[in-house]
């Protein structure tokens, strides 16, 4: 048994040619896609990154885990403590190390425990290979190490390799080398000019005035040219689409390469290919320009193609799942038992069978920038926002994703049954989720008595003289009178 776990961060599937998009960003994903089961409905439990990737290790939501946040004590794993073994339950329950019991040898190449100090990421792999740069590493330097490994491994059996890329996520730094390959082509029909104006109107870290935090950085724009630092006009709404999607391009050009050398070495047809992301990217949706703050779709939704020829039949399946689901149907696939500490539900004999089935609902975790939960059932989404990351989201918001996929139009003013639905679903999940939560109590209560989000911590005062600085002294009072 062969596995490739091909995870390309930041990556939202609806810039994908296989789950829709106009540009042609993906030929080498879109040709895996149409040989492979593609999942519509995916999301992560838990966003952005460390929380992500902390739900796939521990197959735990962040309530759970304990990681919610990128900052405090709720950026760590909650700890055994006095029931603590001689391995702890991080070890003995970790993805990696139930594939282990499988009898695959597991290899992660990938800066991510470096990038975000979380080196629990490591619990249960054989191998680790850290590229160095942070996550600010481009395909090829990740390649270098994957395609060595493969070189020299990859004809051997029973392993499973987790290959780790960054191009999509900000800021933007595909090679000038790359060109522009989508100048000609047309931009998402949905963020027209009067869309544009009226987030230059607004306001919030990484905003359509501030599109690199909290206000523009000179020096990022020299060393990345193909990230804005603000949009005050379409050609900047060009700049940061043609930038991410010039990303994906690298990246599914790697991915590409990757599946090549597997084609070279005989073992193409007898490796399991997974390919995913820990996140989506916002590009402009709620007046988030390039970043990942907020539980709505467009943030929790992730693409998700399985490639395994006589297990898991090709086609797509509309059903919705967590990612922890996905890694739970696979022990499921290997006639592995899931562990009793993990909130993903296997749903392998199901998909064996060509069965489309999933959950009801799910409810989404974003506790970096904002904090918030977002609720997905039906074609609808509820969002409750207990801090709006300086954007002034209002406390409930409710979208009909069928109608508005990005996201533009709040219906709960007017949209009551669905709105009280939302809330309820979210009532019940917590009722349900509440008594195993890390540390004893809800982490999102623990996040808001440390001072909020990590991302907006401390930086409310110089935020406030911007926005008076330039021109939305309007904003600065709301924030005030909200926040002070």
């Amino acid at each position: 048994m062969r596995i490739l776990y091909i995870d390309i961060d930041t990556l939202r599937p609806d810039h994908l040619g296989c789950y829709g998009y106009h540009r042609n960003t993906s030929p080498n994903i879109d040709a895996l896609a149409a040989r492979s089961a593609v999942f519509d409905n995916v999301h992560a439990s838990d966003v952005p990154c460390l929380p992500s990737r902390t739900a796939l290790l521990t197959g735990r939501f962040g309530i759970h885990n304990g990681v919610v946040n990128h900052g405090g004590t709720d950026a760590e794993p909650a700890i055994d403590g006095a029931t603590r073994q001689f391995w702890s339950t991080l070890q003995v329950a970790s993805f990696p190390s139930q594939l282990k019991n499988a009898g695959l040898r597991t290899v992660s190449i990938s800066s991510f425990a470096q990038r975000h100090s979380a080196f629990h990421w490591y619990a249960g792999f054989d191998e680790a290979y850290n590229v160095g740069k942070y996550g600010l590493e481009t395909a090829d330097e990740v390649f270098a190490i994957a395609s060595n490994w493969l070189q020299r491994n990859g004809a051997s059996d029973n392993w499973f390799v987790h290959v780790h890329m960054w191009d999509p996520h900000t800021p933007y730094r595909a090679p000038e080398a790359w060109g522009e390959p989508f100048a000609s082509e047309r931009l998402p029909e949905w963020l027209t000019e009067p869309v544009r104006e009226a987030h230059w109107a607004g306001c919030g870290p990484h905003s359509s005035r501030e599109c690199n935090g909290y206000a523009p950085k000179p020096k990022m724009r020299t060393r990345f040219p193909r990230q804005p630092q603000e949009v005050p006009d379409m050609a900047a709404v060009r700049q940061m689409f043609d930038g991410y999607d010039t990303g994906v391009l690298m990246a599914d050009d790697y991915v590409g390469r990757i599946l090549n050398l597997l084609a070279d070495l005989g073992v193409d047809d007898e490796t399991v290919i997974m390919l995913s992301s820990d996140h989506g990217e916002t590009l402009g949706e709620l007046n988030v320009y390039g970043d990942h703050q907020t539980a709505d779709q467009i943030t929790t939704r992730i693409p998700m193609i399985v490639h395994w020829p006589g297990t898991v039949p090709t086609g797509r399946f509309g059903a919705k799942h967590y990612q922890v689901d996905l890694s739970a149907t696979l022990l499921g696939l290997l006639d592995q038992a899931v562990p009793d500490s993990w909130d993903g539900r296997s749903f392998a004999t199901d998909l064996k069978a060509g069965a489309d089935t999933g959950r009801e609902t799910l409810v989404v975790s974003q506790a970096a920038w904002a904090c918030q939960r977002g609720v997905r059932f039906d074609d609808w989404l509820y969002i409750n926002t207990r801090h709006d990351a300086y954007h002034l989201y209002p406390d409930h918001m409710l979208f009909n994703l069928t109608d508005d996929p990005h996201q533009q139009h709040n219906l709960a003013a007017s949209h009551d049954p669905q709105l009280t639905r939302g809330q309820g679903l979210l009532a019940d999940w917590l009722a349900e989720n509440i008594a195993g939560a890390a540390r004893g109590r809800d982490p999102h209560d623990n996040v808001m008595l440390e001072g909020g989000p990590f991302h907006v911590r401390g930086q409310l005062p110089d935020y406030l003289k911007r926005l008076r600085s330039t021109g939305r002294a309007d904003l600065a009072e709301r924030l005030e009178e909200k926040w002070s």
